[in-house]
């Protein structure tokens, strides 16, 4: 996921629970009497392969991190180029051939019956945050790798009606650079040449730090990196919620409906530096006392958007209502200057991330927000820099590839649970997600996977192994009923 924090992800799928629970009436726990010995009976199950062994490689590859005692794995780090070989050797194993882009994207593909067929392209993110769970991500990319491998033992992976392709996204969080999208972008073609430019924090900019791991990169070949649309059919994501939907309703898993849009600003405040004890309170040009006006003014303006906005014939009553059930908006870094206990800061500067599922809404909440804060700064008599880091519009998932994903997901549980009396149960996502970059480049669809307490951008992260089973078995699913 991207970037959300674990309680700004709860909140905003617990907007959308009384619509699940109505796509899943009973909420009987799933997999609650199921005998697990029967199950390992049934061959069409593969459970060596979809559980066990998914299990085991998401493990193997939790533990390789660039931290020791931690989970830290980031855009084409140390323990980045090992997951890449790891990951490649079972693509391999699973009879796909592989290759590594000038992104560090891994992809794994077969051409099954037409080579020439426009290609179903399968995949997640590599990369994690710092102090990450094993599963965001990597849930994606090993329960397709699962499946494919077990097309490849039954015969039918050359059988396949058109090419698959399996992709390791490079980066999706965002961590070194602070942009997301890194790596499903390029291939979506979305990312401006001017990309490669961007620094991080040591100031080492993209396209040196490339240089530095043997990719020679320019923004022509970047450009190149981008697949023709016509060449491609959809694009599937199977991914662990990071919110407590699922477990509420007791299903495994669950179809995403869309995914709400995202714009990430920093703010950057500037008043008067002085001695703490000596300027008097009627004196001060405070950028804190500033800053702090700033973001109590963004929650109030966040909790009840009806209040706030204008209704000037663009800001519906329809697109209110849609801001009142999910968006969402956080504070999550600030920084002061020079970040003294005894000095009155010069500088502060924070970031703001917003979401909603109207991106008109969205746009409407950062007009009046920038609005405020400007005002805010007049009045304390300091100055205001607003930048916008990120925007991504939200995403609404194509029907027909969620149709297919709900009957794969419906299929998979039966198998497993033998009689389902409920839906498989439909969600909105409040995380960002590589599908929103691949949206620009063909339809997509997501599979949401069950996961403990909600919690994810954490240690804490947790998968049950029977759910990682069900991912796997609907993937296997969706791949044999590929049209």
């Amino acid at each position: 996921m991207s970037s959300a924090t674990a309680s700004n992800t709860f909140f905003l799928h617990s907007c959308f629970l009384l619509f699940c629970l109505l796509s899943a009436p009973s909420c009987v726990s799933m997999f609650s009497g199921i005998e697990t010995g029967d199950l390992e009976k049934r061959d069409d199950l593969f459970p060596q392969i979809l559980r066990d062994e998914a299990v085991a490689r998401l493990y193997e590859l939790g533990k390789v991190s660039d931290a020791s005692g931690y989970l830290e794995r980031t855009f084409l780090s140390p323990a980045s180029m090992r997951a890449i070989n790891l990951i490649r050797k079972w693509m391999e194993d699973a009879g796909l051939r592989t290759w590594v882009d000038q992104m560090g994207n891994v992809h794994g593909r077969v051409d099954g019956a037409n080579a020439n067929a426009e290609a179903l392209l399968i995949g997640s993110h590599m990369d994690t945050v710092v102090d990450a769970g094993m599963f965001d991500g990597s849930l994606g990319i090993v329960s397709a790798i699962s499946a494919l491998k077990a097309m490849h033992v039954n015969g039918k992976l050359q059988k396949l009606k058109r090419p698959v392709e399996v992709i390791a996204f490079s980066d999706e969080e965002g961590v070194r650079f602070q942009t997301t999208f890194l790596g499903s972008g390029a291939i979506a073609g979305i990312l401006p040449g001017t990309t490669l430019e961007i620094s991080d924090k040591r100031e080492v900019m993209i396209k040196d730090f490339l240089k530095e791991n043997s990719i020679d990169i320019t923004e022509e070949s970047l450009l190149k990196l981008k697949y023709d649309p016509k060449s491609v059919w959809g694009y599937v994501e199977v991914h662990i919620e990071q919110g407590p939907v699922l477990e509420q309703v007791g299903f495994p898993l669950g179809v995403v409906k869309g995914i709400a849009g995202q714009t990430r600003l920093k703010v950057t405040v500037r008043g008067s530096q002085g001695h703490a004890g000596t300027v008097p309170m009627s004196m001060r040009q405070d950028p804190m006392a500033a800053a702090a006006e700033q973001i109590v003014v963004l929650e109030s303006l966040c909790k009840h958007p009806e209040e706030y906005l204008s209704y000037d014939g663009h800001c519906s009553d329809s697109t209110v209502k849609s801001l009142s059930t999910s968006l969402v908006c956080t504070v999550g870094e600030i920084s002061t200057w020079p970040s003294a206990s005894n000095v009155i800061p010069g500088q502060v500067t924070y970031t703001v991330d917003i979401r909603a599922i109207d991106d008109l809404g969205r746009e409407a909440v950062i007009y009046d927000l920038s609005k405020q804060i400007y005002q805010i700064c007049d009045k304390r008599s300091v100055s205001c820099i607003i930048e916008h880091k990120h925007d991504a519009g939200a995403v609404i998932c194509d029907s027909d590839l969620s149709s297919q994903l709900k009957s794969a997901a419906y299929s998979a549980l039966k198998k497993m649970e033998g009689d389902i009396q409920d839906e498989v149960p439909t969600l909105m996502s409040g995380a960002g997600h590589d599908a929103m970059a691949i949206s620009h480049l063909t339809k997509v669809g997501m599979l949401f996977v069950r996961c403990r307490g909600g919690i994810s951008h954490s240690p804490q992260e947790h998968v049950l192994d029977n759910d990682v089973w069900a991912a796997s078995l609907a993937t296997l699913s969706f791949l044999e009923n590929l049209s």
